[in-house]
């Protein structure tokens, strides 16, 4: 098995300067949607969408996710060319301003135009089940690829919430999805994985998944954790009354998962605010330079009554600095 630090610093094609930096990254959510569930459509247009993805680089984020189509449960397939007209403007802006931009999407042919247009990561909740030819041209692009353990579109997905083990099951269908892309000429180096957290995986499921990113990063590859204003938060934040938490009441709580995912080795975190877990990152490399230099004591012998000064290594580098023009 591969060690989390391991797992989290692998290489991934295309982004030399987000390969190794020894903590977990931030990826700030750029949502060009009227419907999205955590916004409500407050970035839709191309200049407000542009303004918020510079206030998230302004508040540390490392990546920038660009999307055109909402995924949240219920929510109907958006038509292509609209899709395409909402993400490429906002994207080759942000690309131009300096930013990495990824871009989210389970078409082949927007992931195609958008990393034309300047992304550099290709986000596919589906991890290539949507469409056939994603693995393609993930290969000819060589962009880097977020593959997302998904069953289905968000008007079916919960209704596909069935497994045996949910760790293991969704261990083996990643494991298929990598060997698949593989197969389609995608190099391993390539791709992220991503558990799918609130994707056929409405409730307690998804905590099981958290605790146990140690199996993900069996399969050698970074993992990145998308937990960010979700509905299992909100029923673990539910009032008196039992009602689910507000989206933007779950922030403080996606800034827990944040530390605790970082501290477990995440190689990222997909986030609507960025400040809160550009932070909670920092604290986890403190804490895990903490722990490390008191395990290269036990190790050598060494004793020391100083306080060891560990916050170098939660600075550096800052959370953003590789995106930022």
């Amino acid at each position: 098995m591969a060690p989390p630090a391991a797992a989290r610093d692998a290489a991934v094609a295309g982004l030399p300067e987000l390969s190794g930096v020894g903590r977990c990254l931030v990826m700030g959510v750029v949502n060009i949607t009227p419907d999205s569930f955590s916004d409500g459509g407050q970035w839709f247009e191309p200049d407000a969408g542009v303004r918020h993805g510079l206030d998230l680089l302004a508040e540390g984020a490392d990546i920038l996710d660009v999307g055109g189509e909402s995924t949240r449960p219920g929510a109907a397939r958006v038509p292509q060319d609209e899709e395409l007209a909402r993400v490429l403007p906002v994207i080759e802006r942000l690309a131009a301003h300096g930013a990495v931009v990824s871009v989210d999407t389970t078409r082949a042919a927007v992931a195609e135009r958008a990393v034309a247009a300047g992304a550099r990561i290709v986000n596919d909740v589906s991890g290539g089940l949507a469409d056939p030819q994603m693995g393609r041209v993930v290969a000819e692009t060589g962009a880097a690829y977020v593959c997302m353990h998904w069953r289905g579109h968000a008007d079916v997905m919960d209704s596909r919430e069935v497994y045996d083990d949910v760790v293991a099951d969704v261990r083996d269908e990643l494991a298929a999805r990598l060997a698949a892309l593989e197969s389609d000429g995608v190099r391993r180096e390539q791709v992220v994985l991503d558990p799918g957290l609130g994707f056929a995986k409405s409730g307690a499921l998804n905590w099981p998944l958290l605790a146990h990113l140690d199996a993900l990063h069996a399969l050698g590859r970074p993992v990145l954790v998308g937990a960010s204003r979700k509905r299992f938060l909100g029923r673990l934040l539910a009032g008196a009354d039992g009602a689910p938490a507000a989206p933007l009441e779950r922030d403080h709580a996606t800034a827990a998962i944040s530390a605790l995912s970082a501290a477990a080795g995440a190689w990222g975190v997909r986030v609507h605010a960025a400040r809160p877990s550009v932070d909670a990152v920092r604290v986890a490399a403190a804490w895990d330079a903490a722990r490390a230099e008191t395990a290269t004591d036990d190790t050598t012998g060494t004793t020391d009554d100083t306080i060891h000064d560990t916050t170098d290594a939660a600075k550096r580098p800052t959370p953003g600095e590789a995106s930022r023009p």
